[in-house]
């Protein structure tokens, strides 16, 4: 098997957002077969709605500047799905990809005929399962998981991590997690279970009242992440250390350099690689579970924390690319994302902006365009490929009450969509690609098939 054999193999067992069948059984029986790879090697696993993958790259840059060699599984992928399984910080090869798919594909199979499945494990299940083999047979010191969806009933739960985390809790995937912000956060707060160590980002209070429930249930005592303002009061007596931050400035670009102060150190001057407001309290959590690493044997020491917040990297979020006009691409997918690329939108960004806009069906549209659009002096409506895309009418009647309706373009393909809005665009504006990673993901490989050597330069700036 080759690795467009494996590609096709794995998408042939359906769209994975389409084939969501939420339990731990498949994962587990089929990790047992393979001979459990995630018991070679200790991981954290982090949760939440927004903020997941920020904090999982920023902690996967804390560890290998500390030289411990680690593997990180994050999801979606922007153009290649071995973007996912990354070890030492590289992307897996694309034959070691599609050697262990074929290890996954046989033994899932003969599971099915053994009737210990009643069918294939789906897209994530098999995924996951290649990237904890990837892990063992790379010998990794530290396991860093992205929660795909959810938590209680997530393929990486079965991984059985010792420290977990939870970023903020918002509203999304309300048809697989809940319809109100209580049951998301009892999905998520769900892999709080005994003998864990739970690190808590800032949360809305109803979510945090939820994550404080399990953790009481579980016997487990959260390590919490504060900002400014932010009120402890809800917690109980037998307490928690907490992690704070204050901001000292920021770039003209939206990086913000901060101090953190923590129970065990304090780190002055850090400037953040990732931009946005919103990347602090995902850099205080890396933090906190860094240290808490370095509680559990990890040789972590203060100067590679700081190095690794300052080199992290993490393409498709606020990520700029220098052209003429400049590209901003952020896969805004969900009200509370889109919130924060607003308000960085208001803060850092004055010229004129043209957004290509394209998002998924059951996202909460309606929101997300009235926080979006009015930023934007032209915005491009792209039903890109993809099953669960809004088409255009859906796109075209999300936009806010009121909103000048000649302001709204139609790009048919993606393709069209980066040519109109280079075309609506001054060279000293701003094309801004949001409303999807899988939108992001496409137009970054259009300007990487037909503008190679821009686009390299553009990714490392």
């Amino acid at each position: 098997m080759d690795f467009n054999e494996s590609l096709s193999y794995l998408l042939s067992l359906g769209h994975e957002t389409l084939t969501i069948k939420l339990g731990l059984r498949n994962t587990e029986i089929l990790l047992d077969a393979l001979g459990n790879p995630h018991k070679n090697f200790p991981a954290v696993q982090i949760a939440g709605t927004n903020g997941k993958g920020s904090t999982a790259v920023t902690l996967d840059s804390i560890c290998r500047a500390a030289s411990v060699r680690t593997g990180l599984f994050t999801s979606p992928h922007l153009v290649s799905i071995t973007e996912r399984i990354q070890i030492e910080g590289q992307p897996i090869s694309e034959s070691d990809f599609a050697r262990l798919t074929a290890q996954v594909k046989k033994v899932a199979a003969e599971l099915v005929k053994q009737g210990r499945l009643e069918a294939l494990p789906t897209f994530f299940e098999q995924v996951t399962a290649i990237a904890l083999l990837a892990f063992r047979e790379a010998k990794v010191e530290l396991a860093i998981l992205e929660t795909g969806l959810g938590g209680r009933l997530d393929s990486t739960t079965a991984a059985r991590a010792g420290i977990v985390a939870i970023t903020p809790i918002a509203m999304d995937h309300e048809e697989y997690l809940g319809n109100n912000l209580a049951e998301v956060a009892a999905e998520k707060a769900a892999i709080i279970r005994p003998g864990v160590i739970a690190i808590i980002a800032p949360q809305p209070e109803e979510a945090f009242e939820i994550i404080l429930r399990q953790c009481e249930i579980s016997q487990v005592v959260p390590k919490l992440i504060g900002e400014s303002g932010t009120d402890f009061s809800l917690c109980y007596d037998r307490h928690q250390s907490s992690t704070t931050s204050q901001i000292i400035k920021n770039s003209d670009d939206g990086r913000f350099c901060v101090r953190f102060e923590t129970d065990r150190n304090s780190y002055e001057d850090v400037w953040l690689s990732l931009r946005g407001r919103h990347q602090i309290s995902n850099v205080a959590l890396a933090i906190a579970l860094a240290e808490t690493l370095q509680e559990n044997g990890f040789a972590i020491p203060r100067e590679a924390i700081i190095r690794g917040i300052e080199t992290a990297t993490y393409p498709g979020r606020l990520e700029i690319w220098e052209r003429h006009p400049q590209i901003l691409f952020d896969g805004a997918h969900n009200p509370a994302a889109s919130r924060s690329l607003r308000a960085y939108l208001d803060e850092f960004v004055k010229d004129p902006v043209t957004m290509i806009f394209g998002a998924m069906r059951d996202k909460a549209l309606d929101e997300m365009a009235a926080v979006l659009f009015p930023a934007a002096d032209r915005v491009i409506l792209n039903e890109f490929e993809n099953p669960r895309a809004a088409n255009f009418e859906m796109l075209k009647s999300a936009a806010p009450v009121g909103f000048d309706q000649t302001r709204l373009c139609r790009a048919s393909s993606a393709h069209e969509a980066l040519s109109l809005a280079t075309e609506l665009t001054p060279a000293n504006g701003v094309i801004c690609v949001t409303g999807s990673l899988y939108l992001v993901g496409t137009i970054q490989r259009i300007l990487r098939d037909e503008f190679p050597v821009v686009a390299h330069q553009s990714a490392s700036h």
